[in-house]
């Protein structure tokens, strides 16, 4: 059996990045908080029905969440539906400059 060498590449932390997406950012935060309602939810037990009557968010939303379909919503009405399920939210930002190889794919 023949071995072949395999490139390995490190990705950024953000798979959205290293597709290209042109919202990377806004993506990967969103796919993180819908993964914060889903923790909430699985852990207290939640139907997207009881999350519903819970919230007052209606259940097809949580629906969308737990099938990561994010496009319908922002990231403040994410954070609102983490707010309602009683979490709070603390953001830690970093900001950096873009490498010349970030820029060049801008």
């Amino acid at each position: 059996m023949k071995r072949e060498k395999i490139e390995i590449i490190r990705g950024s932390g953000n798979v959205y990045r290293d597709l290209g997406d042109e919202k990377a950012d806004v993506r990967q935060l969103k796919a993180i908080l819908a993964a914060e309602i889903i923790k909430v939810m699985d852990r207290e037990e939640l139907s997207v029905r009881k999350a519903e009557a819970r919230t007052g968010i209606a259940a097809a939303d949580f629906s969308r969440i737990r099938n990561a379909d994010l496009e319908r919503f922002t990231v403040d009405r994410l954070m609102s539906v983490i707010n309602r399920l009683g979490s709070r939210i603390d953001v830690k930002v970093k900001v950096r400059r873009r490498t010349a190889e970030e820029s060049a794919h801008a």
